[in-house]
């Protein structure tokens, strides 16, 4: 795992547990932007199950999976949203 963004005195990726026990005047804040007014007004309070997707199984061609794939790491996410924005586009 690369580390040269983490700044002294830490040179590996801590563990859970050693986060925890930092107190928070050791937590370094500065790369969270604040929060605006203007971004809580349009938050949305989603529950756990609002997320939750059911596992499919389902047979694609293989250069369609290839080039998802190649976009990144998420190409899942990237194959639903077209599936839902071909949905949203065709529904009557």
């Amino acid at each position: 795992m690369k580390t040269k963004h983490l700044k002294p005195p830490f040179t590996r990726p801590l563990t859970a547990e050693e986060l925890a026990s930092l107190p928070d005047s050791e937590i370094d804040f500065s790369d969270i932007p604040k929060t605006t007014e203007e971004f809580w007004k349009s938050a949305v309070l989603m529950q756990p199950g609002d997320w939750e997707k059911p596992k499919l199984t389902i047979r694609l061609d293989a250069d369609i999976i290839a080039f998802f794939k190649a976009t990144g790491p998420t190409y899942q996410t990237r194959m639903n949203e077209v599936l839902r924005a071909h949905m949203e586009a065709n529904r009557t």
